[in-house]
This record gives structure tokens, sequence and C-alpha cells, in this order.
């Protein structure tokens, strides 16, 4: 097809689906390759192109005194026509058309609308860059096309594959489907797409593949047969395809013939709205397709231009009536004179040329949804606009050598591709159009829905759109109402390798498998996680455990000897009724303070043991409860003062007894002296004193602290006092063990006094049970864990306690309220010395 005129564009088309390549022998000239198969779309194309230059030329504003002409070729979806028709379009060399009377063949274009291919746009880009030649394709989206170092010429008003890839992994991520498979047709388009794929994927990790096949070029059975039975047996529910209609169709038929459904499909921009696809032979496997196809747009005047086409109206060219005679025979089902042989006798019917071709419904006239049209539109609109800003150009002020412009006897097309990329203009549908740096248009798709009928009509439906914006990036709109789904449920399938990991549990991924296919393995314990899918379970903070669930970080249980626990009560009750009975028995001695008994008990040093005795009951309770700084001070140097003036009393009696004893012999009156009241205090004070100094050192080194222990248990604190300082402890409780020593000693040694009342017996078996009850303490206490050895301790005080005091004041308490009889001087000092 071609049209004269002062600039010419090129363009090429796929007209034919399929074509027939003769052999190249090599030994004879070789005929020419045959196409065939009418492919209607791609002839609307070519007439969108001639529409468009009709309407510049008409249009006084744009391109003024400047006619436009065009050449369009078909290449017949075979890389060698297309090729060679490019190299045409651009040397000039075609002698079968006749532009005027003076001229035979045609001038070299100034640009080409095409190809598109993506496979045959980068071979006519890798030659035709070479001289900067314009090439605006409306169709080929092959992503390595935007490498301005490859192809430098090379524009195109259909976003890329990368855009596209992208937005497929936008309605991947919206419904959830991350296991997924890709079949891609083998050439550029399809192997790049597979590439960007899989390199997306990897960046993202919104999914992954489970499967990549490669289409067989030609119709080959074996192979369509393997990859169907990959589709049918993987677990993945959704199926991307790059592919060209004719030969999805190859696919297609092997999936019907294997009855294979259930699957959810997304189609990419080549083939979402072929019509040969929306057939009812497919349909009932194709419906509910989700597809990315370019944006529509309206052209005002396209349907009144294409009705214009007739046969009769192209008898100048023979390529020309031969191009508009093959569709006019495709689309009335009829053949001009002379028919083949047979067709006639088959009931065929000749064509007229007077058929009418508004009556037909197809898709050449469908404007309703003009999609690749627009794109063609926009393409021409782009060349023309290009040359209309060169032509403007003023001399002096231009961008080339020397402040120089273009004109158009000598222009070259490098200074065109100048253009190209500064061009920016609007199209009647309010588009604009402009180029980025790699020769790329602004992206925008539309998402459409293949609804299948109940009568078996198809009809292709809007129901979201993905763009780019500079605020939010690549942007997914959807109507999912509108979505016909193709499954009983009328929902969107599940197509997942793994179910996602519920909070709680992380996921491990399988060995040799995609990182989609994991095990969800639970949290271990003290660790969690609060999200889905998480790959690794975060520790809770120190203070913190995992519930049950181990979704999210609770307090962790605190531990102590606690006023409300029972063993807490219990023990609190046993010191307070051991200072109760303290309480008691002082009241008894100090009602009784001038018996005999008392008398003879050394009455002052009884009431001073009574009182130790009773903090020693005391100083228990600062073992009970949460611990503090100030209890973990007091707690060890009131037990340490107590008892020490508990055992120094208990040794001075002690002492006291044996001074005695000499005193009663000849000459032994001396020792008495030593042992007066006075001595007796002093002696008292001065070993309490070591024992309080004794705590203020251990408390000024290194004070005992509160303590969060964990090592006892993971899911629990228990509060404790750190000692501080061991060797402090250890100081404390030798010095008193020492003294206890000293008192059993001496007590052993004089338990056999000649007396009624032998008050060294009662001390002596008293130190005996506090002896064996603190060597007992040092093992348990070291052994028990947390509260319990605080619990150790108290119960290592409070035994002790009362073993002093039942075995020192409950044989006095017995004979003074129960036996008043023994309670005289008499009996006290009637066979022995009194104390």
């Amino acid at each position: 097809m071609h049209k004269t005129g002062d600039v010419v564009l090129g363009g090429l088309f796929q007209v034919h689906f399929f074509s027939s390549v003769p052999d190249l022998s090599f030994t004879s000239q070789p005929q020419q390759p045959t196409c065939h198969g009418m492919y209607v779309l791609g002839f609307k194309l070519a007439q969108t192109m001639a529409f468009a230059i009709d309407e510049i030329n008409r249009n006084s504003n744009l391109l003024p005194n400047v006619t436009l002409g065009y050449i369009l070729y078909d290449n017949c979806f075979e890389l060698g026509i297309g090729f060679r028709g490019a190299l045409s379009l651009a040397s000039g060399q075609e002698d079968q058309i006749v532009v005027d009377d003076t001229c035979v063949g045609n001038p070299p274009v100034v640009g080409i609308v095409g190809d598109p291919s993506s496979t045959i746009s980068i071979a006519i880009s890798n030659v035709l860059g070479l001289y900067r030649v314009p090439m605006v394709s409306y169709y080929a989206t092959c992503s390595c096309l935007s490498d301005r170092q490859k192809y430098p010429s090379f524009f195109r008003t259909i976003p890329s594959d990368a855009f596209q890839v992208r937005a497929m992994i936008q309605i991947l991520k919206h419904f959830g489907w991350t296991w997924a498979g890709l079949l891609v047709s083998n050439n550029d388009y399809g192997l790049h797409a597979a590439r960007s794929f899989q390199s997306e994927l990897s960046v993202s990790g919104e999914g992954c593949l489970a499967y990549t096949e490669v289409l067989p070029w030609d119709k080959d059975t074996v192979e369509l047969r393997r990859i169907v039975d990959v589709m049918k047996t993987s677990t993945a529910r959704v199926v991307i395809v790059f592919e060209d209609p004719s030969r999805m169709m190859h696919l297609m038929d092997e999936v019907v013939r294997q009855n294979v459904t259930g699957l959810q499909w997304i189609a990419s921009e080549a083939w979402t709205e072929s019509a040969v696809l929306q057939t009812p032979h497919f349909m009932p496997y194709l419906g509910g397709t989700l597809g990315i196809t370019i944006r529509r747009g309206e052209i005002p005047g396209l349907r009144e231009f294409l009705l214009q086409i007739h046969p009769d109206l192209h008898h100048n060219s023979s390529y020309g009536i031969s191009l508009v005679n093959q569709f006019w025979e495709f689309t009335f089902q009829c053949r001009f004179a002379p028919a083949l042989a047979g067709w006639l006798e088959g009931g065929g019917a000749l064509c007229t040329g007077k058929e009418d071709l508004g009556n037909v419904d197809n898709e050449y006239l469908d404007i309703s949804n003009l999609r690749p049209e627009y794109n063609v539109y926009k393409a021409v609109y782009a060349l023309a606009y290009s040359l209309d800003d060169l032509l403007r150009c003023k001399p002096g002020s231009g961008p080339f050598s020397g402040n120089s412009c273009a004109s158009l006897q000598s222009l070259e097309p490098w200074q065109l591709v100048y253009y190209m990329e500064r061009v920016n203009f609007t199209t009647p549908f309010g588009d604009q159009v402009s180029f980025d740096e790699n020769g790329d248009i602004v992206p925008i798709y539309d998402v459409i829905n293949a609804l299948w009928l109940p009568d078996g009509s198809t009809k292709i439906q809007k129901v979201g759109e993905v763009k780019r914006t500079a605020l939010k990036g690549e942007e997914l709109i959807l109507d999912e109402g509108k979505i016909f789904w193709n499954f009983e449920s009328k929902q969107p399938p599940r197509s997942v390798c793994s179910e996602s990991c519920p909070p709680g549990t992380h996921m491990v991924r399988r060995k040799r498998e995609p990182e989609c296919c994991f095990d969800c393995i639970p949290c271990s314990e003290g660790k969690i996680t609060n999200k889905s899918n998480s790959l690794e379970c975060t520790s809770c903070p120190e203070d913190f455990w995992s519930n049950p669930q181990r979704d999210y970080c609770v307090p962790k249980k605190t531990e102590f000897l606690s006023y409300h626990d029972p063993l807490g009560i219990c023990l609190t009750a046993t010191s307070l009724l051991g200072t109760f009975i303290c309480a008691v028995v002082l009241g008894i001695f100090i009602c009784h303070r001038r018996t005999p008994i008392v008398r003879a008990s050394n009455s002052e040093l009884s009431f001073q043991l009574l009182m130790s005795l009773k903090l020693c009951f005391l100083c228990s309770l600062l073992f009970i409860g949460r611990p503090r700084m100030w209890t973990c001070q007091m707690r060890h140097a009131a037990f340490g003062i107590s008892f020490v003036l508990c055992v120094s009393c208990i040794l001075v009696k002690t002492m006291v007894v044996l001074a005695v004893f000499k005193a009663s012999k000849p000459g032994g009156g001396a020792s008495m002296k030593w042992f007066g009241a006075m001595q007796q205090r002093g002696t008292v004070l001065f070993l309490t004193s070591i024992q309080a100094a004794i705590c203020t050192t251990w408390l000024v080194s290194s004070s005992p602290t509160p303590h969060k222990n964990t090592q006892y248990h993971n899911d629990k604190i228990v509060y404790e006092c750190a000692v501080g300082s061991t060797v402090g402890f250890a100081v404390l409780l030798g010095y008193i063990g020492i003294l206890a020593f000293l008192s059993f000693l001496i007590a052993f040694l004089v338990r056999n006094l000649p007396d009624s009342f032998n008050e060294a017996k009662l001390i002596t078996f008293s130190m005996l049970i506090f002896c064996a009850v603190w060597v007992a303490f040092v093992p348990a206490y070291v052994s028990s864990p947390g509260n319990l050895a605080d619990a150790v301790e108290v119960f290592a005080i409070l035994a002790s306690s009362f073993g002093l005091l039942i075995t020192l004041f409950g044989p006095k308490c017995y004979i003074i309220l129960l036996r008043p009889e023994m309670n005289t001087k008499k009996a006290v000092m009637g066979r022995g010395i009194v104390s």
C-alpha cells in the first residue's frame, strides 16, 4: 500500500498470519515468499496509519504546505520478509511502485512505523540504528529494545515488557498468587519476558515460578503434549503466557484435547484481545482470563475511513488489489473471478465488489476498543510533530552545528531522531505523548477480563488499570466486582506452593525447591513471630516470654517468697508465733523475776537472750516479700547481728556457769571477779560489735542488691538478693559458727556439774541443735534455687531460734508454771551449787 507525498513514511504491519518461504537451493533465482491466513487486525492497523496521514494532510496547523505519503509492507510474521521490507523502505530501491511519470521507484522514507514483532524490530533496529533512521513501533514490547546503546533510533508507543511484567506481578500480589507457571514464545519477545519475570520475582519476593516452558515455534504436538502434562501435574493454578495468537492456538488445541480445566490464565498484551481465541471452542477454558492490554483510545472519523475501502478503489496497484481482494474475500467468504477450481461447484459464491461492508460485524469495523490502532495513530503523529518541529526551526537558532537548522531537501535521519527525542504533544483523546531517555512512552496498561456469556458469546471488559505515577510508582487499580471467574465457586483461585505460615511459626525452605515452597515450624520457647510468613523468630525482651501461641511476648511470671504464697504464709505465721512465745516467756520471767529459778538462770542475760531471740524471729520476715534494696541490705545484717547477740549471751552464760563452778572450789573465788554484771554486758557488747563491723564492711564494700534471676526458669523471673560479696557472707556465718562452737565446747566441758538444775546441760543441748541446723543449712542453701534459698534460710533461722527458745527456756517455764514446788531456793540449792 502506498501514497505519494513530499515526505514519505514507511510502515511494517502483519497482515497475514503465516508465510511459505521457498527452499533456498542457491542454484536458481529464489521465488518470492507467499503469505496466507488473513489477519484482519493487521490490515486494520495499516488502514489506521493511512487514515492518520490523511488526517494530518488535512490539518493546516500541522506540517503546513507539506504532504505526507506512505509506503506500507506486510511482514507476514516472518523475520526475513519484514527485514527485507524495512531495508527496501530505508534504501528506496523497490522498483515495483511507480511514484509518478518521471521517477521509477519510491524515495527513501524518513521514518518507519513498526515493526509489531520484537524479534523483527531487534533485527531491523540493529541495521537502521547505524544510520539513525527513526523507527517507532506500536507493538514491540521486548525490554531489550530500551537499550539506547544498541538501538539509538528506536522508539515505541507501547510500554515495554519490563513494565508489563511488573504489572502482572502486581496482579499476582493483589490476589495472593505466589505460585504460577510461565509459558513464553521461542523468540526475543518471550525469552526476554521470561528473564525479566524471573528477575523481578527474585527482587520483589512476591512469588515463584512453578515451571517455565518455552512454547515450540511450530506445531510440535509431542512438545506441546509434554508442556500441557506439566501444567496438569503442577499445583500452580495460575498460568502466565507470553505468546502471539497464532501459536497460542496450537497450545490451546492441546489443552482442549486433554481437557485441562481449573486454570486461571493471565495473558500478555500480544494475545489478550485476539478474536481467533475468543471462540466457543476455546472459551470454556480461556473464560475468566485476566489480560494486560494497551490503553484504549478514540479516533474520530476512523470508521468512516475504513468503510471507504473497495476493490475498485485500488486499481492502480496490483499489490494493492491483491491485498484488498484477499480482505474482501475473507470478509464476505467469496472469491473474485476467476475462482479456484471447485469453488463454485462446492457452493461458493463469487465476489462482485458491490457487497456492503457496513453490514459486516467483525473487528475491522469495531472502533469501540481501539488499542493497537491507537498506538499506530500516536506513532504516526509522533513522526509528524517531530517533522513539524524540525521545519519550524529558525535559521541561526537551530540545535545543530553553527546553530543551523535541518531542511527538508537535505534531511538526515539523525536530525529527525533529535526532534523525536524531544517531541511532546497531546492527542485528541487527551493523552500526552512523549518519550523518555530510552525511547519508551509513559507506561499505562488496561486490565481486561474475558467474560464468557451463557449464550456462548464472549465479552472483553475492562476491570482495571496499571499505571506509573511520579508519586505512587506502579499502581494497580482493580474493580473486583466486575471480574468473571471461570470456576464453580465464582471466586479467585488459590495458587500457592505452601500456605502462609501463621503467626507463631517461621518458614523453613525446602531443599532444592523454590523459595515459595516451605514448611512452617513453630517458634521455640521465648521466641515469637507476630506476622505471617516470617523467616525467623524474634527473641522476646529480657523480662518477657512467649505466649503458648508464640505470636506475642507476655511479661514473665515473677517469683519470690511472697506473703501471699502458702509457704510464705506458713513461715510468716511461724515467725510471729516465735516472737509471741518469746514475749510470753519474757513476761513470765519478768513476773517471776524474784523467784529462785529465774535468779539462778542469770536473769539479766536471760532477758537479753529472750530479746535477741525475738529479733531473730523478726529478722526472718525480711526474707519474705519482693526483694528491695533496703531489705536485701538489712536481712543479712539483722540476721547476723541478732544471732551473734543471741549466741554471745549463751556464751557468756556458759562462761559464768564455768566461773561459778570454779569459785566453789578452794582458792577459786578470784575467778568470779572477771564475770561480774559489767563484764558480762561488756563481753556481749564487744562480741556483737565485731559482727556489726563485719556487716558494715560488707555493706560498704559490696552490698547485697536485688537481682532478677532467669537462669532457673526461662519463663519466670526469680527475684532474689544477690549477696554481693560471698566472702562477706561467709565471714558473717563463720563468726556465728565460731561463737556457737565455743559455747558448745565450754558447755560440754561443764555438763556434769553437780546441780539439781544444771544450766550447762541445757546450753550443750541447745548448741548441739543450733550447730546441727546451720551445718545442714549450708549445702541446702547452696543447692536451693531462687526463692527456695530464702525459704531454707528462713527455716534455718526459725528452727535454730525455736531450738534455743525451747531447750533453754522450756524447762524453766515448766517449773515456773507447772511445778512451782520446785521453784524454791531449797529445791534449787539442795544438791549443788547455784549459779
